[in-house]
């Protein structure tokens, strides 16, 4: 890997790009949130609230490996603030849809992580 692939964007404008981005990707009914990574600059927090009556929540860590390589982690999952059973079918068809989404917000957003 050159030295030049690495993440060189201000976390700030990344954070700010994901905002305007993720709700894109989603679907309509659900809501994402985007937070700066207080401790590693490269990293977002993502969290995913679904809507309706499941009452759902996701949180994910994203860390850019390199300018194009986002390595996406599920932190949490809960259902009206009470942390549950993330190994579940359900949630588990959820996380990875979920992280399907992560990976096309930050593929629509790789002309900005690319510094191109």
């Amino acid at each position: 890997m050159s030295k030049s692939d690495q993440l060189t964007l201000d976390q700030n404008r990344l954070v700010e790009a994901w905002q305007r981005t993720l709700p894109a990707v989603l679907n309509q009914s659900d809501k994402g949130e985007v937070y700066a990574d207080e401790a590693d600059p490269k990293s977002v927090r993502v969290h995913i609230s679904t809507a309706g009556h499941s009452m759902y929540s996701f949180d994910f860590h994203c860390t850019y490996v390199d300018s194009r390589e986002l390595q996406v982690t599920l932190v949490d999952v809960e259902r009206d603030d009470q942390t549950v059973d993330e190994r579940t079918g359900i949630i588990q068809t959820m996380v990875e849809d979920y992280v399907r989404h992560i990976h096309e917000c930050a593929q629509q957003l790789h002309a900005l992580t690319s510094g191109s």
